[in-house]
């Protein structure tokens, strides 16, 4: 169970508040807790490493799926136990009835995204102490992420109705940020040092739709909120930009060009689910795999180096064995380099309840167990094929032994990692060229061009 994240290089005066932070989920939810931090310190309150030095804690939840709504409610009972003085905040927060029921005790519960709720509790429950050195948080904020990269939330909330998923539901429509303040934080962010930016949203192909695309200004010119215009605002700032949650519109074909010019990571994170149209309709999704499978070898065309990172459920209700196998054929195909696989899990509100045929356990296990093995040779090919080149890497860890860093085709905490066995010469955040000696499924091995 994660503990309350200690944030380095924010030296606070004796005696301030101190607020300590169990932050669950995904990126998203990362970036919500950097923004409740970042208004908290900026008020004074200091962030502390450990339940017992903290006068409050926050609890950022997650209400995605039953397994993590039960973390999110273990991680509260921990923070109840340890420090006993909690809000709780997230995608949980919406059922803020079961959360007193088993926590009566709790300061305080709100939902996602709700900023100014969660500070109001914490300075009805922690006032701030006044004190003139507070003005010194940094510009771009706090952050939880490593000094040489950080997550970029664009939009919050999404127009998708997917049968499975209840995202809808907790955080909203989609609700776009403008161009013109998201390239600002973006400079901040690379001013501070961050070497890669992470574009995050529910849908970030969709961006700028609820704003008809309105333009806002930056630079003293005016950028269109649309994912095209912002990626290549994006790529100009001198760091890496690596895009995540894409959908595949037409307009993707847009975003490639500007991947093969190097202004933008070759790397998109689009979540299939599926390949099967039976399953896709049940799951309410696009349902054209072959057009997408045309489109695929489209952007392979323009850009040779394009990784495709994605995500799919086996075992979702009415999946049959043909249905499966259709997926394993369709994989063949596209060749996804990242995947990364869930076992249908039926979630609290989701549509997707009242369908009929659902899959037994043991089933969902052994076609989860084919559709890895089946993605590892896949994978292995696709990694083989990168020996004897020369790649970017960006560095993440050094040590006595050497050095751990990650190629274009892979972002951090979910993909591969590229190792320069040592070489202890570089620096976190560097980015360095390497050739490639060895490859193996997920990982890759190598040295240093200028070692």
């Amino acid at each position: 169970m994660s503990k309350p994240t200690l944030i380095t290089n924010t030296p606070s005066p004796n005696g301030a508040p101190k607020v300590g932070i169990v932050s669950l989920g995904c990126p998203k939810a990362l970036v919500d807790s950097e923004r409740i931090l970042t208004k908290l310190r900026s008020e004074g309150y200091e962030v502390s490493p450990s339940y017992d030095d903290a006068d409050v804690v926050l609890v950022n939840t997650c209400g995605f799926l039953d397994s993590a709504k039960q973390e999110s409610l273990d991680a509260i009972g921990e923070a109840m136990r340890e420090n006993g003085r909690v809000i709780v905040t997230g995608c949980m927060g919406v059922e803020e009835d079961r959360i007193r029921e088993m926590y009566p005790n709790v300061l305080a519960v709100t939902g996602p995204h709700q900023y100014e709720q969660v500070v109001s509790a914490v300075h009805d429950h922690l006032p701030p102490v006044h004190n003139p050195y507070t003005d010194l948080v940094p510009p771009e904020g706090l952050r939880l992420t490593p000094r040489h990269y950080a997550y970029l939330k664009i939009s919050e909330g999404c127009n998708h109705r997917c049968s499975f998923c209840i995202i809808p539901s907790l955080r909203g429509d989609l609700a776009s940020r403008p161009a013109g303040n998201v390239l600002r934080e973006a400079e901040r962010l690379v001013n501070a040092g961050v070497r890669e930016l992470m574009v995050i949203s529910q849908d970030t192909s969709a961006y700028g739709l609820d704003l008809r695309h309105a333009e806002s200004e930056f630079k003293g010119r005016k950028v269109r909120a649309h994912m095209t215009d912002l990626a290549r605002e994006l790529g100009s700032l001198g760091a890496w930009v690596r895009l995540h949650y894409v959908y595949p519109y037409p307009h993707v074909d847009e975003v490639i060009p500007l991947m093969a010019e190097g202004l933008v990571l070759p790397y998109l994170d689009i979540p299939f689910q599926h390949a099967s149209p039976n399953v896709l309709k049940a799951m309410k999704r696009p349902a054209n795999q072959e057009k997408v499978l045309d489109r695929i070898r489209g952007w392979r065309d323009v850009c040779p180096d394009l990784t495709i990172r994605s995500t799919f459920i086996v075992g979702f209700p009415g999946e049959t064995e043909q249905d499966f196998q259709f997926l394993l054929d369709w994989l063949s195909e596209a060749k996804i380099d990242r995947l990364g696989c869930f076992k249908y899990e039926a979630v609290d509100g989701a549509p997707a309840n009242a369908l009929e045929g659902a899959v037994p356990e043991e089933v969902k296990e052994e076609r989860w167990n084919r559709l890895m093995a089946h993605q590892q040779a896949i994978s292995e090919e696709r990694m083989q094929a990168k020996v004897g080149r020369t790649i970017d890497v960006i560095i993440d860890e050094v040590d006595e032994e050497g050095a751990i860093g990650r190629s274009a085709a892979d972002a951090p905490e979910i993909d591969g990692s590229v190792f320069l066995n040592g070489d202890t010469s570089v620096a976190v955040g560097d980015i360095v060229q390497v050739t490639v000696e060895h490859a193996e499924e997920y990982d890759l091995w190598g040295t240093r061009v200028d070692a």
